[in-house]
């Protein structure tokens, strides 16, 4: 993948926000990482980029406004009772440093791995869609704000919405994450046609190697591949087995992703 990798720098002569605790939040910049399917490694991608952005002093807010699929565990507190607890909104507060609680991150949990309004209904209640939208202001301070859909860019997220609703409504630019091995160039460009056809813009792609590729040769050209038939940028692999890393020709790399992010949209009219 031959483009140009631009390093972190350090925020710490732009201005930051000063919004009172409580207050919705001034709009700050962000991402809204999408995925081809479910399980491509949206909330992997999402905490390696919070990392990477908290290291260069970019003050960085994670942000998934739907989670089902809750694990329950012996709480440390109370013997015999268990809470549940839902890993993606566990590493996404890690990740940002464990500054916001965990109803702000995830404003809506339910236990059932299934689609959102799938699990919704198995407990008698709804996604409520403005709510997930007004809970985008909530991160005081924030600079940078990474919002992760649940699943792929089309799956339920209401009765009646999907996750590509939720992103042309916040109006963010798209990070694309896709498995690495073979027959992610179909899905993906896929998702980039469709996110196109909305008028939404695409910061990128990242490639997550899911499982060890093994045999599979294909993920040493698939990037390259995406890049030139779908005109927009691969950032690099995140390989197999690494905790917070993103490599390009088998160097770790930085990206500047606080220049990718965008202006979220004002609100709208409650839908």
């Amino acid at each position: 993948m031959n483009m140009e990798t631009k390093r972190e720098q350090s925020s710490a002569n732009e201005p930051t926000m000063n919004t009172p605790q409580g207050a919705l939040a001034s709009n700050p910049r962000g991402l809204f990482i999408t995925g081809t399917d479910t399980g491509v490694g949206k909330t992997h991608v999402t905490c390696l980029i919070a990392r990477q952005l908290i290291a260069a002093g970019v003050e960085t807010a994670a942000y998934k406004p739907v989670c089902s699929g809750g694990v329950q565990k012996q709480s440390a507190i109370s013997p015999g009772v268990y809470d549940i607890e839902w890993e993606d909104i566990v590493r996404l507060s890690a990740a940002t440093g464990g500054k916001w609680p965990d109803e702000t991150i995830c404003p809506q949990r339910f236990f059932a791995p299934l689609a959102p309004p799938v699990a919704a209904k198995m407990e008698g209640r709804t996604v409520d869609f403005q709510l997930l939208v007004n809970g985008s202001r909530k991160f005081s301070g924030a600079e940078v704000l990474l919002v992760e859909g649940a699943g792929g860019w089309l799956s339920p997220l209401t009765e009646s919405a999907t996750v590509a609703d939720l992103a042309q409504e916040l109006r963010l630019p798209i990070l694309i994450v896709a498995r690495a091995g073979l027959g992610t160039i179909n899905h993906t460009l896929l998702t980039i046609e469709s996110v196109r056809a909305r008028g939404l813009p695409i910061a990128g792609v990242v490639l997550n190697e899911v499982v060890s590729s093994g045999s599979d040769i294909s993920y040493r050209t698939n990037g390259d591949e995406i890049q030139a038939r779908g005109g927009v940028p691969v950032f690099g692999i995140v390989p197999h087995g690494t905790k917070f890393d993103l490599h390009q020709g088998g160097q770790s790399v930085t990206i500047y992703w606080q220049s990718l992010a965008g202006p979220m949209a004002e609100f709208k009219s409650p839908r």
